[in-house]
């Protein structure tokens, strides 16, 4: 029976900024640039969840996707989507809302709850046009 890997993509909102409270303004503005804006700045992000796992020979389907769907909406969306990263999501408290550390959250909190025989294999989150992080659980 083939292994593959399906995906599903998520839309959200939010809001975050990129600060070290342990560095001066200047070394922050260095790093972080308009990221450190002391207002915070938002984002159009886009998640993307790829599972992977033998197609159950019953429906065809390595999961439904309605029940991904739901997964990923429970556990991540309704939590980010119109939030202050910084201020407003228990999860991501006491670390820096970068993509990359978002992205490892996510991967925490979805692939503790897909079902048996379906294994989580990517998290990519699209944080601009231009700019996206991939996680494997590595």
């Amino acid at each position: 029976m083939p292994l593959l890997y399906i995906t599903r993509k998520e839309h959200f909102n939010a809001a975050h900024q990129l600060w070290n409270s342990n560095w001066t303004e200047e070394q922050n503005l260095a790093i972080f640039g308009k990221c450190a804006n002391p207002h915070f700045h938002g984002h159009n992000f886009d998640l993307y969840v790829c599972v992977k796992g033998q197609p159950n020979p019953d429906t065809g389907c390595v999961m439904d996707l309605k029940k991904l769907k739901v997964i990923i909406r429970e556990e991540v969306i309704d939590h980010l989507d119109h939030q202050n990263l910084n201020l407003d999501v228990p999860w991501l408290s006491g670390q820096m809302p970068s993509i990359e550390n978002i992205s490892v959250a996510v991967w925490h909190r979805i692939a503790a709850k897909l079902p048996v025989g379906v294994q989580l294999h990517k998290i990519t989150l699209w944080e601009t046009q231009n700019n996206f992080v991939e996680y494997l659980g590595e």
